[in-house]
C-alpha cells in the first residue's frame, strides 16, 4: 500500500465558486407534499420544512453534483458519499419566496481510510439569501470521494 506522500496530490479546488445563477422557490405545493411525506402538516405561517436548507442549496448552487465531482476530477459514477452536513439558520425558510445561493469549495484533502482506501474529503459552504440579499442560512457540507483508482 502506497504512502500518501507517494500518491498524486488532490486537485487544488479551494475557492472554486458555487454561486448559483437562478433563484430557487420552495412552492407551497412541494412543501406540503414533503411535509405530509414525513407525517406532519405544513406550517400555517408559510414557513417551509427545514430540510429545504439542503434541497434548496444543492439544487440552486452553480454546479450539479456531477459538476462538483468533475471540478474535483472525480467520476460521479464512482459514488460520492455524504460525510456530514451542518446548518445555521438566521431566519426561517418561507414558501413562495425566491432564494439565491452563493458558496465556494473550502478544501479537498486526500486521506487514507482502512475501509475505503484512498479518498478525497471535499468541504464546501453554501449560503441561501432572500430577495433583499440577507443571508437566511449557511450550510457546510462534507463529501467523501473514494479514489478506487489510487488504492
Amino acid at each position: 500500500m502506497a504512502d500518501l506522500a507517494e500518491l498524486p496530490s488532490a486537485p487544488d479546488v479551494a475557492g472554486t465558486s458555487l454561486d448559483g445563477t437562478e433563484p430557487y422557490v420552495i412552492t407551497a405545493e412541494e412543501n406540503a407534499a414533503l411535509c405530509r411525506s414525513t407525517g406532519v402538516e405544513p406550517a400555517a405561517d408559510g414557513s417551509a420544512h427545514p430540510v429545504y436548507y439542503y434541497v434548496a442549496t444543492q439544487v440552486a448552487m452553480g454546479k450539479t453534483v456531477a459538476g462538483v465531482c468533475e471540478t474535483c476530477r472525480f467520476d460521479v459514477e464512482d459514488g460520492p458519499m455524504m460525510g456530514s452536513s451542518g446548518v445555521s439558520f438566521q431566519a426561517p425558510l418561507k414558501v413562495d419566496h425566491p432564494y439565491r445561493v452563493t458558496g465556494e469549495i473550502l478544501s479537498l484533502v486526500r486521506k487514507r481510510s482502512r475501509k475505503l482506501g484512498v479518498m478525497d474529503v471535499l468541504d464546501y459552504r453554501l449560503r441561501l439569501h432572500d430577495q433583499a440579499g440577507a443571508t437566511v442560512l449557511e450550510t457546510t457540507n462534507v463529501w467523501v470521494l473514494p479514489r478506487k483508482e489510487l488504492a
